[in-house]
């Protein structure tokens, strides 16, 4: 079949970057069926939502939840371009779903669940509206992610004595990435069984830290939590020594290579 040239050049490389390495780990755990109702919860910009239903075809139907209105609009325009008609999306949160009980035959969340501002609530939404038997699958990134990073950035707030900003990492961290026990712990408390949690990592590998703190993904995603560390007035001071020791690694170790490490959670609402 010959390929639509506008589709290979408008959206050929739309994968993201960041949920990508996540993503297909996920998808390599899912057994999917017939007839059946999806849905993917913080689908963010559409994947996996966009690949699942591509896969099912009118064998199924995908819905998408996510709290950002910006994204799902972009979603719905790749949803129109691939003139896909088994999706569905919704603004709102993990917290408080818009779906009947035991509506879903399966749930997966690459990277979502674990940023709701309440993961506990968030999973027992999850297990309401999931049918018994029904999968849930998830991606989250661990505690130790871009580790390299943060040891550079503890190190410039503890040389200006930023001891107090210092400990405020150890809670930034803490927000939205769960350790594995924690993950599991909260998995069973919503009534889930565990079947198996994988773990695997991916690398992000940047020239310089300059670049790494120019990229746009890092600019929107990370760059504004990491101000939030330190007061207005030191924002600045630190940035630009933050910077001039991420580039000093760079030089050192030829690049800046951060770690992203990530379980798979599968479970089953039984």
């Amino acid at each position: 079949m010959e390929q639509n040239k506008e589709e290979s050049t408008v959206y050929f490389d739309e994968l993201p970057l960041w949920s990508a390495p996540f993503g297909c780990k996920l998808l390599e755990e899912i057994q999917l069926k017939k007839n059946i109702k999806v849905l993917d919860i913080g689908f963010g910009t559409g994947f996996p939502l966009i690949e699942l239903a591509r896969r099912l075809g009118q064998y199924g139907v995908v819905y998408g939840l996510d709290p950002n209105e910006e994204a799902m609009n972009k979603t719905n325009r790749k949803v129109q371009h691939y003139d896909l008609k088994n999706v569905r999306t919704f603004v709102g949160v993990a917290e408080k779903m818009p779906f009947r009980d035991a509506y879903f035959d399966l749930i997966v969340s690459n990277n979502g669940l674990n940023n709701a501002s309440d993961m506990k609530i968030a999973l027992s939404e999850t297990f309401r509206v999931a049918k018994p038997g029904a999968p849930l699958i998830f991606t989250a990134n661990l505690p130790d992610t871009m580790i390299e990073f943060y040891e550079i950035f503890r190190s410039v707030l503890l040389a200006f004595g930023l001891k107090e900003e210092n400990g405020r990492i150890s809670k930034h961290i803490a927000e939205r990435r769960k350790s594995v026990e924690e993950l599991s712990s909260l998995v069973r408390n919503a009534g889930f069984e565990i079947q198996k949690i994988d773990e695997d990592k991916f690398h992000l590998d940047f020239i310089d830290g300059t670049t790494f703190l120019n990229h746009s993904f890092i600019r929107n995603a990370f760059l504004d939590s990491w101000k939030k560390i330190v007061s207005s007035s030191d924002v600045r001071r630190v940035m630009l020594q933050l910077e001039k020791n991420l580039n000093s690694y760079s030089d050192q170790n030829g690049s800046l290579k951060l770690t992203i490490p990530f379980a798979c959670v599968c479970c089953t609402k039984p």
